[in-house]
């Protein structure tokens, strides 16, 4: 069931005619010791080293960690981004956030075996790693992670699509529906940046398939035109006392 949403307790004005910071529920409690999880997945089957050497191997894996822990990041980001927006918690989201949850989980070690294979030549030498992957299999590889990615950012979608659709009821304002179809679209844009790197994977499947890969880094430019186009046209519906 929705929550009731403008209660004083809830919901606070944030100064530009949408409402923001409802109160903390079970879903999000739960969500949040899910991502506790995974980060520990991305760490849990590093031992403890016995040499110095082995210490040096497992500090060389700090950026196969760190991209790894900030995408996981970006991920819980966009979920909080949206419970904080609309404080949904009917059965549908609830699902929806489950499949999420899981997703999440399931696709923890596929995100670590990729970036340490990125960087397993800067961990463990040349020619040295126990991390392996034939040319055969590379594109494989990439169209998982693909596929992981288009269906994480699809749920988005179809959770932000859920919120504008429950709009009325949440009675959210002109400025909070055009912010609702805002993230619709930018959740469209990381779906479309996945097909885009499943289909160049399959495709160069015989030659080059890590070419897949730098399809990611359109996203940034992307974003950037994105919000420089949607902040334009949200300035029309706030009030004029808002507008800087």
């Amino acid at each position: 069931m929705i929550r009731k949403l403008f209660s004083p307790r809830e919901a606070t004005g944030n100064g530009d005619g949408t409402r923001r910071d409802f109160e903390i529920q079970r879903i999000e409690t739960f969500s949040d010791g899910v991502f506790a999880f995974a980060v520990t997945l991305l760490i849990v089957s590093l031992e403890v080293p016995k040499s110095f050497g082995e210490l040096l191997t497992s500090m060389r894996g700090f950026f196969a960690f760190g991209i790894s822990f900030a995408l996981l990041v970006s991920i819980w980001a966009e979920q909080h981004r949206f419970f904080r927006k609309y404080g949904m918690e009917d059965g549908v989201t609830i699902a929806l956030n489950g499949a999420l949850l899981f997703l999440v989980l399931f696709y923890t070690y596929p995100l670590k075996f990729l970036f340490t294979l990125v960087f397993k030549d800067m961990i463990y030498g040349a020619e040295k790693s126990p991390v392996s992957i034939t040319a055969d299999q590379m594109p494989l590889l990439m169209m998982i992670y693909a596929l992981g990615f288009i269906c994480i950012y699809t749920l988005f979608f179809l959770m932000y699509f859920r919120a504008f659709r429950k709009s009325n009821d949440l009675g959210l304002t002109a400025v909070e529906k055009f912010d609702c179809k805002s993230g619709m679209y930018r959740e469209l844009i990381m779906v479309s940046t996945g097909c885009c790197s499943w289909i160049i994977a399959f495709l160069l499947r015989k030659y080059n398939s890590s070419y897949a890969g730098f399809v990611y880094f359109l996203i940034g430019p992307t974003m950037s035109i994105f919000y420089t186009f949607r902040k334009r046209k949200r300035k029309h519906l706030l009030p004029e006392c808002y507008i800087k």
